[in-house]
Formats: structure tokens, sequence, C-alpha cells
């Protein structure tokens, strides 16, 4: 990782922990994420870690990283030796898409592994629904059977589908989402994973939360991510033209990772029981072409063009919703609020790749 990038990662996790939460609560904790060889649910765990870095706790807790390839989990936490000498790290490889055998002791666990990218929903819709449901089930039943105290389950955003309303998307405004279209793999399968977290709840008194993350982007996200966010910043990167597959019209709301992640941690913290909340930042709203052109403008001395071109077809299936703005009282209630505007946030996700 570049010197930039480390300085950026670092600066995001005391951002993060500089939130006014109850950390003593996960004082000698053990936490349990998946997708941690992913970006979301990998800056999690850089958070948490960082809690035991800066001595924020009176007892150091325990992260159990959970991945389904075990390369790519060993290479993302290749930097991070020290916490797992010091027994602050543990890595777990582990298919959720067949988790057989899985035993899994945690105080707390953090769903958050997905294939979120909608270039894999024609390619893999199986793979892409899997964990949502059948890892889902797999470790609803571990912490059942080994008396998790939470479960945080992260969604998405979606879950909405065709909704009535194009604005203000409350936790209460869900939508169409058609069974037969193959695209839906990944919204259907995140429906029923709530529903399960909170049939969990309901049988087994179970403390869920659900966390329903918009379009949320910053360092670590793969440039060949194949959302559109991703495409214009690897095209910034690679100091070329961005070029937009569509006219640019539909509208999103754009959450810089650490803000995101102080939301998911405020809903473990200090959210309600069955409690579902939207992660985003409506304050950062923009059009396609609002974004690329903003992003052609983020790096002094690079000359980057905003062209159309026609689309190019292959794997990508994209949303037909014009318009995704959410409404985020309900998290703001717990004390959360976005802080980290499209510029700055877009800013330092380019240099972490420079």
């Amino acid at each position: 990782m570049a010197r930039r990038a480390d300085t950026i990662l670092a600066e995001d996790v005391a951002s993060i922990l500089a939130t006014d939460l109850p950390w003593h609560a996960l004082s000698g904790c053990t936490v349990a994420v998946t997708g941690a060889g992913g970006f979301l649910g990998g800056a999690l765990v850089h958070a948490l870690l960082g809690l035991n870095d800066r001595g924020r706790l009176e007892r150091p807790l325990k992260v159990v990283a959970i991945g389904r390839d075990p390369e790519r989990l060993r290479q993302r936490w290749s930097g991070r030796a020290d916490a797992q000498a010091r027994g602050w790290l543990a890595l777990l490889c582990c298919d959720l898409a067949q988790p057989e055998g899985l035993v899994l002791r945690a105080d707390h666990i953090v769903h958050a592994a997905s294939q979120a990218s909608p270039k894999f929903y024609r390619t893999d819709p199986l793979g892409t629904l899997a964990p949502n449901v059948i890892g889902t089930w797999a470790l609803l039943r571990q912490a059942q059977a080994h008396g998790s105290r939470s479960f945080l389950y992260i969604s998405s955003s979606e879950v909405y589908g065709q909704a009535a309303r194009a604005d203000a998307l409350r936790e209460g405004d869900l939508g169409i989402v058609d069974p037969t279209d193959v695209r839906s793999c990944y919204a259907e399968s995140k429906r029923m994973g709530e529903t399960m977290c909170l049939s969990w709840a309901h049988q087994h008194g179970l403390h869920v939360g659900i966390a329903r993350p918009f379009h949320t982007y910053g360092p670590g996200l793969a440039l060949d991510d194949g959302r559109v966010f991703a495409d214009f910043v690897a095209d910034v990167v690679h100091g070329r033209d961005i070029v937009m597959n569509s006219d640019g019209s539909a509208r999103r709301a754009f959450c810089y990772v650490s803000d995101a992640v102080r939301g998911l941690l405020h809903i473990l913290l200090r959210g309600e029981r069955g409690g579902v909340y939207n992660v985003a930042n409506p304050g950062a709203e923009l059009s396609v072409l609002e974004l690329a052109s903003l992003l052609s403008t983020l790096v002094p001395g690079h000359h980057i063009g905003v062209r159309r071109a026609a689309p190019a077809g292959g794997h990508y299936m994209p949303s037909g919703i014009a318009r995704l703005l959410p409404d985020v009282s309900r998290l703001q209630a717990t004390g959360w609020q976005p802080t980290v505007g499209a510029a700055e946030g877009f800013t330092r996700m380019i240099e972490s790749y420079l």
C-alpha cells in the first residue's frame, strides 16, 4: 500500500474513533466480520483494530476476519501481522455459499459478505444470492447456538426496488422487485436476509440490527469493482477521459467509507433491537453526469474529459431506478451525522491510488 494510502487510512480510522460512542461495550469482546477481504467489511475491521492500537479499551477486543478466498484474505491483512501475533486478529476462511461445518463463537457478528457489484448479477447470480440467504441462515444459527449479544446484517439500498417515491426514502418505503428478473438475485436475497434476521429476533430473542448502505465509496474499493463511481475513479487515476454509457441523468447519494463505517458502529452500539437503518449521505446527492464532471477536476494538472459512448453491453446490468435518495433521520437519532462531502471524499479516494 502506498504511503499516501496509509496516511488516508490512518486519518479515516482516527475520524471514526473520534465519534462519541460507548466503545467500552466492546472491551474484551470477540467481533466476527464477514466480507473482511472486501471493501466495507475490511474498513470496519480496520476501525475495530484501531480501538486496540490506540488503547481505547480496558481489554483488547478480538476480530475474527472472515472471507472466502484464503489468498485474498491473507494479502488483505498481511500488513497487520502485529495484530495477528498479539491475538487481536484471526483470519477464518469460509465460503458462505457453502458454510457446512462453520463454528463461530463471537459476542457480535457483522455480516458484510456479498457480491455487491452488478457485474456479477448476470454472470454469477447464484454466487450473489447465496451468502445473503444460505450464509445469513448459517451465521444466525451460530449466533443463536453460542449466545451472541448482537447480529448486524449489512443489507442494501437495492431492497427498495421501484419505490413509489423518488426522494427521501424512509425505511418503510419499499417498492417492487421483480423476482423473475435475474438482476433481482441481489435485491431479493438481501430482502430475504432481512426477513431471516427479524424472524430470529422474533422467535429466539436475538438482538439484530439491519443497515442499508446506499452508494458507498472510498479507499480500498477495487477499481475494477464494476460500479459507475469505481469506473470513473479508475479513469481519473489512469489519466484517461471519463466515459459514460448513459445520459448521466440518474441521481444517487454518495457516502464516504468513514461515514458509512461510523454508521455501522452506531447501529451496533446504539441501534434498537430489530432496527433498520439507512446508511447514506443525502447531502452528497449527484447525478452521474455531475459526478463525472466533479471527478474530472479533482487532480490538478490532469486534463480529464467527460464523454458519452454507446452502451458497450457485456455483463453489467444497470439499475432502472432514476433517483435513489434516502431519509437518514432514523440513524441520525442515534447521534450519527455524515461529515465528508463528495469533493473531499472522492479526492481522498483518488489520492489513495496515485
